[in-house]
């Protein structure tokens, strides 16, 4: 399988929004694409936040940094 650049990710997830692809969740495709938006969320919560979902910051950021085509 060849690398998908994060452009091309971030212009699907635009579709998402708009509504153009219904049934990219069914896919790998859609799988990668939602992992790299969690993992981006997760990037961005604070310390707080982190405690409330049971985390802490060295885990979110191992879990945050990963690539989005590994499970």
């Amino acid at each position: 399988m060849g690398s998908m650049s994060d452009v091309r990710v971030q212009l699907l997830a635009k579709e998402l929004e708009a509504g153009q692809r219904t049934q990219v969740y069914d896919t790998r495709l859609g799988q990668m694409l939602h992992r790299w938006r969690t993992r981006k969320a997760l990037l961005d919560l604070d310390a707080r936040q982190l405690q409330d979902i049971g985390l802490s910051c060295e885990e979110a950021w191992k879990e945050g940094c990963k690539p989005f085509w590994k499970a």
